[in-house]
């Protein structure tokens, strides 16, 4: 008997009649005891290790099934682990006729749960970055033998160098913001050529791992936290749709079924509406599941039970093991609607207080509310359990009505109406709403670079009900960068991140004045938003827009919000008479988010292109 441990991933060779035997992998790597879940998969690859057959001797862990598949050289354990388990050393035997050896496999205490696992809700104000985007603190990691892509900052397409360093060298310049969490794009192993370029994260080669070009798994661990030590939480950015097409399961795939057949599903379609569409055809349907989202992308069959098992103990993993405080799942109307669901449950039952964002890009309130939590109006019995979803009506509804001119369906009544069917969701302070993020143009630049629409559009995004996210350089009112296709035009790196730069946005000194500026805008409305409950859970109501007009309110109990927008170039006056069953109800009026006191009148003037907000309390 030959006994070697694989906690660490090492490989193992063994010999018996010939029979090489090589378990270089074990997934997860580890697990912990007296967790929220008593089962756990584990994938074990090495060469002919299907032929064996394991079992355990430990008191309270009971071996339920173990799965061998169409290759050979993978081996699947499900385990059930009783909570009165101590932190040990698991030894598993595996045998093949007379062939034998044991694997070590290792148990941990779990830490201590506070401060961790927190999830994010109304009160919160999110930051989007791209790490590979943000700052590069450790040149180092630039270059790493056996991962295909180095840092090449002459193309926009391929790695900058930015990395978890960076950002933990920045924190401060984040919660300065008034920012209370922070979302990442992926951080996993993207090991792609460099003709794909895999900066973004999305196409994962590796779903244990951090991507060494970033970090590690433990330098992850440390920023996460890092950032509660701040008083901010992290939100993970996690993909079950794909994996990138150099994932070490494409050499070898565990079952023929692992993965959707291209030849015969071809691409996806992009069609978010067809899941909610009760006139669907199957045949659209079957190229939004199964249909590759591009070639480097291979389309994962979540209803593989064991891909399936795979990839809800993974997000599990990663919680336990980075104190994360909420995920944002990508491309979540592409897997299999029913998986999601399960996996969504799955997550949420284990960790409680945990909050997860599923991207739902669709164009209309209809098709947006039916993958959140319970809809009233869903006819299909469809539930996908997810609190939150992306509100890209919404954000298409900010983004365009300010560019229109006014009127009946255009401009700023855009805003009302998606507002006005806000009955079609279980819960609309519960949507993460944005302006734009890393798949859209950065909204100064929608908006004609012009200021003052970018100042109207930030105060909706603070004053609606919802999750605001603030896309990192929004802060500094960034246009694009004219280099590279369209995505890299609006994933430019933050000056100052690199040694090299010639100035620095994380420094006031270099900043240009226009930047100090809307920066110091931008601070005082999040640290007013942070202090308003109002904003956070109060009701809202609307009056219907009027000559490019439109006023609403954030109302709850003892304080409101009053935000009276005017989109046209000329001054406009309000009869506060016709806001009377809010205004009535309160006492003192304050404009924000300066403070100063402001006395109601029977009119109320709005400058040109502005948004005018008070705070009103009794």
């Amino acid at each position: 008997m030959i006994k070697r441990s694989l906690t660490a991933l090492v490989s193992l060779l063994f010999a018996h009649s010939g029979i090489a035997q090589e378990p270089t992998r074990i997934e997860p790597p580890f697990w912990w005891v007296q967790m929220p879940v008593s089962d756990l998969q584990l994938q074990l690859y090495g060469e002919n290790i299907g032929h064996y057959r394991a079992s355990i001797d430990i008191p309270g862990v009971s071996l339920k099934k173990q799965v061998a598949v169409d290759s050979p050289n993978y081996l699947f354990l499900y385990l059930e682990i009783d909570g009165s388990v101590p932190a040990m050393t698991l030894t598993i035997l595996l045998k093949n006729g007379e062939d034998r050896f044991t694997i070590d496999y290792e148990l941990l205490e779990r830490e201590a749960t506070e401060g961790r696992n927190q999830g994010f809700d109304a009160s919160d104000l999110i930051y989007l970055m791209m790490p590979d985007r943000f700052a590069n603190g450790n040149l180092d990691n630039d270059e790493i033998e056996g991962l295909t892509e180095g840092v090449d900052r002459s193309d926009p397409t391929k790695r900058q160098g930015g990395d978890i360093q960076g950002i933990s060298d920045h924190l401060d310049y984040i919660e300065d913001l008034g920012m209370t969490a922070i979302w990442f794009t992926p951080m996993f192993e993207n090991n792609s050529p460099p003709s794909y370029g895999g900066y973004h994260g999305y196409a994962a080669t590796d779903m244990y791992a951090v991507d060494r070009r970033i970090g590690s798994n433990a330098s992850y661990k440390q920023l996460v936290s890092d950032v509660h030590d701040r008083g901010m939480k992290v939100i993970m950015d996690m993909i079950h749709n794909h994996i990138g097409l150099d994932h070490w399961w494409m050499s070898d795939l565990p079952t023929k079924d692992w993965v959707h057949d291209v030849e015969k599903f071809g691409y996806t379609n992009f069609k978010g509406t067809i899941p909610g569409d009760p006139h669907a055809s199957q045949y659209d349907w079957n190229r939004l599941v199964k249909g590759w989202f591009v070639p480097y992308m291979p389309d994962l069959n979540q209803r593989n039970e064991l891909l399936a098992d795979y990839l809800i103990q993974n997000s599990i993993w990663w919680i336990e093991y980075s104190g994360i405080d909420g995920i944002r799942m990508d491309t979540y109307l592409y897997p299999y609607p029913e998986y999601m669901a399960r996996w969504t449950q799955e997550v949420l039952t284990a960790y409680p207080n945990f909050n997860i964002v599923g991207e739902v890009w669709v164009e209309t309130v209809a098709h947006e509310s039916y993958w959140q939590d319970d809809p009233p109006h869903v006819e299909d019995g469809y539930d996908s359990n997810l609190p939150s979803v992306t509100d890209f009506p919404l954000s298409f509804a900010i983004r365009d009505g300010l560019k229109e001119e006014f009127g009946w369906t255009t401009g700023l009544s855009k805003v009302y109406y998606a507002f006005a069917q806000d009955r079609l969701y279980t819960d609309p302070n519960k949507n993460v709403i944005f302006i734009d993020n890393h798949d859209m143009s950065r909204v100064f630049e929608h908006l004609g670079k012009d200021e003052s629409l970018f100042k109207i559009a930030y105060s909706i995004l603070l004053t609606a009900r919802g999750i605001p996210q603030v896309y990192y350089g929004t802060e500094l009112m960034m246009g694009h960068e004219n280099r590279g296709g369209d995505d890299e035009a609006w994933r430019q790196t933050m000056p100052g991140g690199w040694p090299d730069d010639k100035r620095s946005v994380f420094t006031k000194r270099g900043r240009t004045d226009k930047e100090n500026e809307i920066l110091a805008y931008m601070k005082a409305m999040n640290h007013w938003r942070a202090k308003s409950k109002a904003l956070h859970h109060g009701k809202l109501l609307q009056f219907i827009p009027d000559e490019n007009t439109f006023v609403y309110f954030r109302i709850l109990e003892d304080e409101a919000v009053m935000v009276a927008i005017n989109g046209g170039d000329e001054s406009a006056t309000l009869e506060s008479s016709r806001f009377a069953e809010v205004l009535d109800q309160y006492r003192k009026a304050t404009v924000a988010p300066e403070g100063a006191a402001y006395k109601i009148s029977e009119k109320i003037t709005l400058n040109p292109r502005s948004a005018f907000i008070l705070n009103l309390s009794r």
